[in-house]
């Protein structure tokens, strides 16, 4: 055999297996980043329902306070009267 035939029969298989590796890395870092971009979209979505519950309890407080605030000022409007 001569240095050449040594040559490809060491050199194609490296070059074989790390083109097989690089493909599968690429396939597998791109799988990765569906994955990961699904989880952060759960959790955006699970954070976006929290946001919208404080949003509504602050508003219900809102409200509430709003009550109160009316009947203090009802009570003190009649003591006032008297």
């Amino acid at each position: 055999m001569t240095n050449e035939q040594y040559y490809l029969g060491i050199g194609l298989p490296i070059l074989f297996n790390t083109a097989v590796s690089l493909a599968l890395w690429l396939n597998l870092r791109s799988n990765m980043n569906d994955r990961f971009n699904g989880t952060n979209e759960g959790v955006n979505r699970r954070f976006d329902a929290i946001n919208q519950r404080f949003d509504d309890m602050r508003d219900l407080w809102r409200a509430e306070l709003r009550r109160v605030e009316d009947v203090l000022d009802a009570r003190l409007k009649h003591l006032e009267e008297r």
